[in-house]
């Protein structure tokens, strides 16, 4: 693994865009279910974001469900032409906010249009297929059929490009025997990064990987470690999570969720912040044990 310069944006399907992004889940309710407390304020969010330079906004229409599309349709539509917005399929809500796997074609097609029709958008720039074999992490099992069944709305003109959201590499690999994938979306942070192997191959593909849960699974020590980095560089902790995230490798794309608009102009700032090569060796022996 190599620490560089890297460029501030990479591909994502056929569009070029800004490696720091936003990620709207957190714009629905507790538990990402339900109506948020303060709709003007999601509202605000997300057009500060936009008038800010991101142009990548992670959703999906399980998120609320349906709230946060139709508070992203609501703030920002018509969308500025440079704007891709990232949407995922694969999982649907129970009357309690409960997850629940749905990978039938059915469920599927369904989950297509909800996006489509609450985003008020004619196709989807990006579907990313959530694969819920294990709703806490990737688990081994083929998923050519669910594949299959969203190449087959591709087809129909009603999205343009295919990515993976919970996956092994195995699965990876499969699903590119089917079809073109342009992203890949797992879990993976400065402590968890079981994915390194997979990042770099897709770096090398020229393929986007896209972290969630940044600051997910430290330990008491790790977070002290991050800590004392971050005080060292007069930034929060978050914030050198997601810079060194950017310099990880110039595949990865973030998106950081917030319904705070200083929250946001915080996750924003950290693609200006400078990591010492000290400090990269601090915050790479947070993770060392997971190699």
């Amino acid at each position: 693994m190599t620490h560089t310069d890297t460029p501030d944006t990479f591909t994502l399907g056929s569009r070029r865009v800004k490696r720091m992004g936003y990620g709207a889940m957190q714009l629905a309710g507790p538990g990402v279910f339900g109506a948020p407390k303060d709709r003007h304020a999601a509202l605000s969010v997300l057009r500060e974001a936009v008038e800010r330079g991101v142009n990548h906004i992670d959703t999906s229409d399980f998120y609320g469900p349906h709230i946060t599309n139709q508070i992203i349709r609501e703030a920002l539509h018509p969308y500025p032409d440079n704007l891709t917005i990232v949407t995922k399929i694969g999982a649907r809500r129970d009357a309690q906010g409960g997850w629940l796997p749905d990978l039938s074609p059915e469920g599927l097609t369904r989950a297509v249009h909800d996006n489509l029709r609450n985003l008020r958008l004619e196709v989807l720039e990006v579907v990313n297929l959530r694969i819920m074999f294990d709703v806490h992490g990737p688990a081994e099992g083929s998923i050519e059929a669910p594949l299959a069944a969203l190449a087959g709305l591709q087809q129909q003109g009603l999205v343009k490009h295919i990515g993976l959201s919970n996956v092994t590499p195995t699965q990876v690999k499969e699903a590119q025997s089917v079809t073109k994938i342009v992203c890949v979306q797992n879990l993976y942070n400065i402590a968890q990064r079981q994915d390194d192997p997979l990042i770099d191959e897709l770096a090398r593909e020229g393929i986007a990987f896209v972290p969630f849960f940044p600051l997910g699974g430290f330990t008491p020590l790790q977070s002290s470690a991050l800590a004392d980095v971050a005080a060292r560089l007069e930034a929060t902790p978050m914030q050198v999570a997601l810079a060194w995230l950017l310099r990880r490798s110039p595949n990865i794309l973030l998106i950081p969720g917030t319904s705070s608009v200083a929250h946001l102009r915080e996750n924003l700032a950290a693609s200006q912040l400078v990591l010492p090569d000290d400090a990269l060796n601090a915050l790479n022996a947070i993770g060392a044990k997971g190699q």
